[in-house]
């Protein structure tokens, strides 16, 4: 589904940036942690910025790419410099409209679970910066994975990261301080917040490989882990069976 610009902190914040060179405070609130804020300079940072597991990530495409909420484009822009076909999505038309400007060539709003993608096939799809969020909860991660299997070429490959926020329920011991009837410790859920713009409270999911690992087998994928990152993050490579 996509947004609404009312309802579009993020994409408002990013077309600020990208039409003036500069931007307010964009703000995130959880239930689950204390507010925080997003720089939004950092989703302009070019190759050279971007942390290693991102450019490894970009090394590792190939062909015709999809860059899975594509937000400001800098995944995008840096494939494009390299040569590469992408298409570029994200459900925000703010965003959307900011990448243009910048020089995405196939910059579309268009929602990843859509019509709009159907029949089309990718070489690489990639779901960075935390991309496998998307699925909003483990439930839904299936729905993400076949969705994905669906777009791909033959022969292509997903390339995506996560993070394993066990470290964030470990006591001084190690042990993990977590309850499983609550459901599964990486569902994390969000809000966020631009000038006067709210946003509507949203689910993202945060997944450890081993759990990715074995969601992807049951959907007709083999997931490997191609490295770890500087946060308890990891960079994954996901094909067909």
């Amino acid at each position: 589904m996509l947004l609404s610009p009312t309802l579009d902190p993020m994409g408002q914040a990013i077309w600020d940036y990208a039409s003036t060179g500069h931007a307010g405070t964009l703000r995130v609130l959880s239930s689950m942690f204390d507010d925080d804020e997003i720089p939004v300079a950092t989703l302009f940072r070019t190759e050279l910025q971007m942390p290693p597991l991102e450019r490894m990530a970009l090394n590792l495409c190939r062909d015709h790419v999809l860059d899975v909420g594509a937000g400001a484009g800098c995944h995008s822009l840096a494939l494009q410099d390299r040569g590469l076909e992408v298409c570029s999505i994200d459900i925000s038309p703010l965003s959307t409209r900011a990448r243009t400007l910048r020089g995405v060539r196939d910059a579309r709003c268009a929602d990843f679970f859509g019509q709009e993608l159907d029949g089309m096939r990718f070489d690489t799809i990639v779901l960075l910066m935390n991309g496998l969020g998307i699925a909003g909860t483990l439930h839904r991660l299936p729905s993400l994975l076949n969705r994905c299997k669906a777009l791909l070429a033959a022969g292509g490959r997903v390339l995506a990261d996560s993070s394993d926020l066990r470290y964030v329920f470990e006591d001084e011991d190690g042990n993990f301080d977590w309850d499983a009837a609550e459901g599964y410790y990486g569902e994390v859920d969000y809000q966020m917040v631009y000038k006067q713009c709210k946003g509507r409270p949203f689910d993202w999911l945060y997944v450890d490989f081993d759990t990715l690992q074995h969601t992807a087998q049951q959907c007709g994928l083999v997931a490997r882990k191609v490295t770890d990152g500087e946060h308890y993050d990891y960079l994954a490579e996901l094909k067909a069976l």
